[in-house]
């Protein structure tokens, strides 16, 4: 069944506009064709944003979980299976049900171009729309506005994690531009939940808001977080690997919780964007106890995740460490450095893969003071990727000089013969740049 789904998904690719321009148009006609799924849906709660938006619905995920609600999940790109994308009130869709799906949807559009992630996003609204659940967790795609996910016409609640720059091919050169399609998701009368911002972002969102009608519960001035491992008031200033309890507070909750169940101190923010979110979704309480089990019990693959058994991990020597993280713009780029800050004085050295649409220099210029050695390869398998060389070259910067090599394997290889040949100490080995590349990794890893 699995090589039935894998063609059905070839297929859909073959559907793809000779040129992509943002539109609700294709997306809007072939829902239309399939009866409007997206007006039967449960309660939504719209995600957008640059960096935490998976992580954030991972919490809420949690969450809700750990009171007794059943949640459905749509969230991309996937690691290892497609069927990750679409969680139907606690379990992936299995493949029999996505093939049949995927097939409803090719039938009704008839040939007619669509881009995969419209078609796809269709097929997980017929999921969604004909099994039952209490609410569903909705992740945007590309942006916001255009974003096939944006076909919802009221959910009940919108969250904005933090926007940087990232697809600026299709969202626009500046952050101005980018923070304006992701606000697009702001609705009348629906409250956003608005994470941390810079100040130029923070306007345009609330510009947007106040065009719509949109309600804001924001950062600082409505809702706030603080470690409780240091009298520093500046929550920002150290943003390090280190999971520390934390303390919310609210307009409608007042809460000391655990460390996460997540790796890095930014995950703090989206732990506490997700509690944000819960104080508008007055259908769905959720008492202490659960908000305990869920920060303890989430799970979120490929996000700054230590991978600590198979066939990869044996083949290092001992006192090694391998991690994954599927980050690939500068502001993740800067996350990762206070990761590897504070990780202290084992040596750090990074495989790297990229698409070529991304900015190495940018991503690797904030981690580069804290790599002893970097390799680059392609992404298995991704077409739009940057060749190793590619990727070598332009993941040149100062204090760094990445070299090229043929796989995960032979860099991983290359990696532990130069360490053994100085006599260093063990260290850890990050795989980065790419989700796309930690999906491969935890393929590779079986």
């Amino acid at each position: 069944m699995l090589e039935k789904t894998e063609s059905v998904l070839q297929r859909l690719v073959g559907l793809h506009p000779k040129k992509i321009d943002l539109s609700l148009e294709r997306v809007g006609e072939l829902l239309a064709k399939l009866g409007r799924p997206q007006e039967k849906l449960p309660p939504v709660v719209h995600v957008a944003g640059t960096n935490g938006k998976g992580s954030t619905i991972a919490f809420l995920h949690a969450f809700l979980e750990a009171a007794g609600y059943r949640a459905h999940v749509y969230t991309s790109p996937h690691l290892v299976r497609f069927s990750e994308r679409i969680s139907l009130a606690g379990r992936f869709v299995d493949d029999g049900e996505l093939v049949e799906l995927l097939e409803e949807c090719e039938a009704v559009n008839d040939g007619q171009p669509i881009t995969f992630f419209e078609i796809t996003t269709a097929a997980a609204f017929l999921a969604f729309s004909r099994t039952p659940a209490d609410i569903l967790l909705l992740e945007t795609g590309l942006g916001g506005r255009l974003d096939a996910t944006n076909m919802v016409p009221k959910p009940a609640l919108t969250a904005i994690t933090p926007i940087s720059i990232d697809h600026m091919q299709f969202l626009g050169s500046t952050l101005a531009a980018i923070a304006g399609e992701k606000s697009g998701i702001l609705k009348p009368g629906v409250t956003g939940v608005i994470a941390p911002q810079e100040p130029e972002v923070q306007a345009v969102i609330g510009a947007q808001a106040e065009k719509v009608g949109a309600p804001l519960y924001n950062f600082d001035d409505d809702w706030s977080v603080q470690p409780l491992d240091t009298q520093s008031p500046d929550v920002s200033a150290d943003v390090s690997a280190v999971t520390v309890a934390m303390h919310f507070e609210g307009s409608r909750l007042s809460a000391n919780l655990p460390a996460p169940g997540l790796a890095g101190r930014h995950q703090m923010f989206n732990a506490a964007t997700a509690l944000g979110c819960l104080e508008h979704l007055d259908e769905f309480p959720v008492d202490e106890a659960a908000l305990v089990r869920g920060m303890e019990n989430v799970e979120w693959p490929g996000r700054l995740q230590r991978i600590t058994r198979g066939p990869l991990v044996d083949g290092l020597d001992e006192g090694w460490e391998l991690w994954i993280d599927g980050g690939h713009n500068p502001a993740a780029g800067k996350i990762l450095a206070a990761t590897a800050k504070s990780w202290g004085p084992a040596p750090l050295h990074v495989i790297y893969g990229m698409l070529n649409s991304k900015d190495p220099g940018g991503f690797l210029a904030p981690l580069a003071p804290h790599v002893r050695r970097a390799r680059a390869v392609a992404i298995p398998g991704e077409g739009a990727s940057f060749t190793a060389r590619e990727a070598a070259a332009a993941g040149y910067v100062d204090g760094l000089e990445p070299l090229a090599e043929e796989s995960l394997a032979t860099a991983l290889h290359g990696l532990l013969a130069e360490a053994r040949k100085a006599g260093e100490e063990p260290g850890r080995i990050l795989v980065c740049g790419s989700l796309y590349l930690a999906g491969a990794v935890l393929r590779e890893n079986g």
